[in-house]
């Protein structure tokens, strides 16, 4: 089934313990169609600038079975973020950020894409996902990713938002500053009392939580001995995640556990190295393999 991601497509400047790399490919929407490239054909839109090698990455994306019609090239320069990472790397600090053409990015869906059934909105303006949501005629699932700048700024728009959406991707900081709420388990309730079906917990090296209104799944995060840049962890898996529902257009809880296994298994993946070079190198036998030694640490 026909999937689409609308967001960030970056050039990014990664410091960490392990090494650093200048203007490396980035950003939300590739993270995340990177990921569900090994699952799904997927619908790419995003801008960027005359700086963006056609050469290069377009030709990367290509390979992948990901669609670029909906990429935009515009006069200026693409969206340049620059982060540092110490100690255990749980939380980037930003040195630089350049918006660039990102900055005034108001997406138009192309016709063809609007009849896509699994919509992913990359974090963003809650403004703008909506306007991105409007022009998607008759979803099957959407999801939505966020932030505590939106939740701080934009947090009206935000609600507005959620009550359309079918599911809510969040960090337990994330949930507990949109409800006001300590405890995670409750204040997701809450969430799901907005309309969302389901709210999706990031718990970084910790896995995640899917909670919805009769259900509760918590899985690990794929132990990796050595973490060399966290940076797209979080979209990726939400590229995994959801490549793997729409290949199997099955959304019975089952088939969502699962899916949340293979986004993690893609996260493991993704930080192993700097940007998207572990991701390249990576198949999808790989992937299977991955699940299935994570799939024997929960079962008896």
């Amino acid at each position: 089934m026909s999937l689409i991601v609308v967001g960030s497509v970056a050039f990014d400047t990664i410091e960490t313990p392990y090494g650093k790399v200048e203007n490396v490919l980035g950003g939300s929407a590739i993270y995340f169609s990177y990921g569900a490239s090994f699952f799904s054909p997927i619908s790419l839109v995003g801008i960027v600038g005359q700086d963006f090698s056609l050469d290069e990455e377009l030709e990367l994306l290509k390979a992948r079975n990901i669609d670029i019609k909906g990429l935009k090239i515009e006069n200026g320069k693409t969206f340049r973020w620059s982060g540092r990472y110490v100690g255990d790397m749980c939380q980037a600090e930003t040195l630089s950020v350049s918006l660039g053409v990102f900055g005034k990015f108001q997406p138009l869906i192309p016709p063809y894409y609007r009849n896509c059934s699994y919509v992913f909105l990359a974090n963003g303006s809650p403004k703008l996902q909506k306007k991105i949501l409007d022009q998607i005629k008759h979803p099957k699932l959407v999801f939505c990713d966020t932030m505590n700048y939106w939740i701080n700024n934009e947090k009206k728009a935000l609600l507005t938002l959620i009550e359309q959406i079918d599911g809510l991707i969040v960090n337990n900081d994330e949930v507990r500053l949109l409800t006001g709420m300590y405890h995670t388990v409750t204040a997701a309730r809450e969430i799901l009392k907005w309309g969302p079906k389901m709210l999706i917990i990031k718990k970084g090296e910790h896995g995640a939580l899917l909670i919805t209104k009769d259900d509760f799944f918590a899985i690990p995060g794929y132990p990796i001995e050595v973490v060399r840049d966290p940076t797209g962890a979080g979209d990726s898996f939400a590229g995994g995640m959801m490549g793997f529902l729409a290949k199997t257009n099955n959304l019975s809880i089952k088939n969502l556990k699962k899916s949340l296994l293979y986004g993690s298994v893609i996260a493991s993946f993704t930080i192993e190295d700097f940007g998207l070079e572990k991701l390249k190198q990576t198949n999808y036998k790989q992937v299977e393999a991955r699940y299935q030694r994570l799939l024997s640490m929960i079962t008896l």
